[in-house]
């Protein structure tokens, strides 16, 4: 008895040990993120709680469990912490907008399952941010509409390539669960792996290309997640779908803010000279395509 009495604190006092870990930190998020701060917190309260539920028989593996919370809440915290980002509030560029490309090249077309970009070697499942569906639904304290460009590109990409159907308001709903949305910023760029990883997608980074390997891997059916700077896109921070190339070389996007842009052909400079100069997670651009089985 005494034996099981002398286990069970030494259990209480090395858990409590692990759960002080990064505690200032964690006090810190608490204030300037509630959102976040629920995300990471939830987790090591609840393997706490298997631990203790399980300190006459299987201790560790509930152990096991509280340092693993414990290292996630660690690596979330460095992640967004270490992440400065360019503002991806939806704000229309102040270039002039290109007129449309011929239907017979591309087209948005309607169908039972929704919206379809036609063109390129894939059709992609299309979602614009600004849709009533979603635009006012919540991307943690801000609304997609105004901050989901993030999501929205991933939920065009998801649904286009695995076969799944995610719309942008579960993808944000994920987002902010796994710690990628951002307060007032948008999205950590590190949401485009996390997304890749999560729903089977293999993700590649291209942080220096040229229009000739653009234009190879699109023309392959990959598609690429580009996070654009001020210019034809945006006047901020901006993430698009690259989703093809037409018979002349030019690109064609999925722009979650636009359906126009969406149904214009660019020059790959183009792209490529607005491309952010981040280089964290991968960024500026992210080729996606389904994970071989």
């Amino acid at each position: 008895m005494r034996r099981s009495s002398h286990f069970k604190k030494i259990t209480a006092i090395s858990l409590l040990a692990v759960l002080c870990i990064g505690g200032v930190e964690l006090a810190a998020c608490r204030i300037a993120d509630p959102a976040l701060y629920k995300t990471i917190v939830t987790p090591v309260r609840q393997a706490a709680s298997s631990t203790w539920s399980a300190v006459s028989g299987g201790v560790s593996y509930a152990w096991d469990k509280a340092v693993s919370a414990v290292s996630r809440t660690a690596g979330a915290l460095q992640k967004n912490e270490a992440e400065p980002l360019e503002d991806q509030a939806a704000v229309e560029p102040d270039a002039e907008l290109t007129a449309p490309a011929d239907p017979t090249i591309t087209a948005l077309e309607q169908r039972e399952s929704g919206e379809i970009l036609t063109g390129g070697n894939r059709e992609i499942v299309y979602y614009n941010q600004a849709d009533a569906a979603w635009c006012d639904q919540p991307y943690g304290k801000d609304h997609l509409g105004q901050y989901g460009c993030g999501p929205t590109t991933l939920a065009m990409a998801v649904s286009s390539l695995t076969g799944q159907t995610v719309n942008p308001e579960e993808m944000a709903q994920w987002s902010v669960e796994n710690g990628y949305w951002a307060r007032h910023g948008g999205s950590y760029l590190s949401i485009v792996g996390g997304a890749a990883a999560d729903y089977g997608l293999k993700a590649e980074s291209l942080p220096d290309c040229d229009a000739e390997r653009l234009r190879l891997e699109l023309a392959t059916g990959k598609v690429a997640v580009a996070l654009m700077s001020k210019g034809h896109f945006t006047n901020g921070g901006h993430f698009i779908l690259l989703r093809g190339v037409t018979l002349d070389g030019s690109i064609l996007v999925a722009d979650p803010n636009s359906r126009d842009r969406s149904l214009t052909v660019w020059d790959p400079q183009i792209i490529l000279d607005e491309l952010s100069k981040s280089r964290n997670n991968g960024a500026p651009l992210w080729l996606l395509s389904p994970s071989e089985p």
